[in-house]
């Protein structure tokens, strides 16, 4: 009696299921409509957030900040959110050496009190608060005020390139590249 080799391949000839899938057809196509923003702030992928206590010093916020390339930090006392750094108010002040960064506190600079939401929130009001309060980040808290993560334009942006994800991939990697240097042909 001849047995066989356990090759790996199943019976239909494929090595693996991922490949009967790729075979059996593009998945179905997800549709952008005004429900796409119904959906909870949970269920997008998040970027880890960056949670520093009260009186850490402005160095070591950017350190961390730039660690996990994220452009906000979140301020917490006792372990409960009360203000929010972002690269914009180091710039607007650390960048022109107006402060220590050494040895400046980061309450000195930032928000106290910033508007926050819930990872159950749906993304139409990160949207909103984002939109109407000219803010790029928005904290998520629990519901004692503790942070448990972050949103930012760019997740969102992120988020909303999966509904293009086809057209998005298939760009040219510089603009100027799709457009021809000179005339074709002469």
């Amino acid at each position: 009696m001849l047995q066989e080799e356990n090759t790996g391949v199943d019976q239909g000839g494929f090595e693996d299921d991922e490949e009967k899938v790729w075979l059996e057809g593009p998945p179905p196509k997800r549709v952008l409509d005004e429900h796409a923003l119904d959906r909870p702030i949970s269920s997008i992928k998040l970027r880890p957030a960056v949670i520093v206590e009260e009186g850490t010093v402005l160095a070591e916020a950017i350190r961390l900040m730039r660690q996990r390339r994220i452009g906000s930090t979140m301020v917490t006392r006792e372990g409960k959110l009360v203000g929010i750094l972002t690269e914009r108010d180091l710039m607007m002040h650390e960048a022109l050496g107006e402060m220590d960064p050494t040895r400046t506190q980061v309450e000195r600079l930032m928000r106290s009190g910033p508007v926050v939401l819930t990872p159950e929130h749906p993304l139409a009001y990160a949207l909103n608060v984002m939109s109407h309060g000219g803010c790029r980040h928005v904290p998520l808290v629990d519901p004692e005020g503790r942070p448990v993560g972050i949103i930012s334009v760019r997740d969102i942006v992120d988020y909303l390139a999966e509904f293009f994800s086809e057209k998005v991939l298939n760009l040219p990697p510089t603009p100027q590249a799709a457009i021809a240097p000179k005339r074709e042909g002469g």
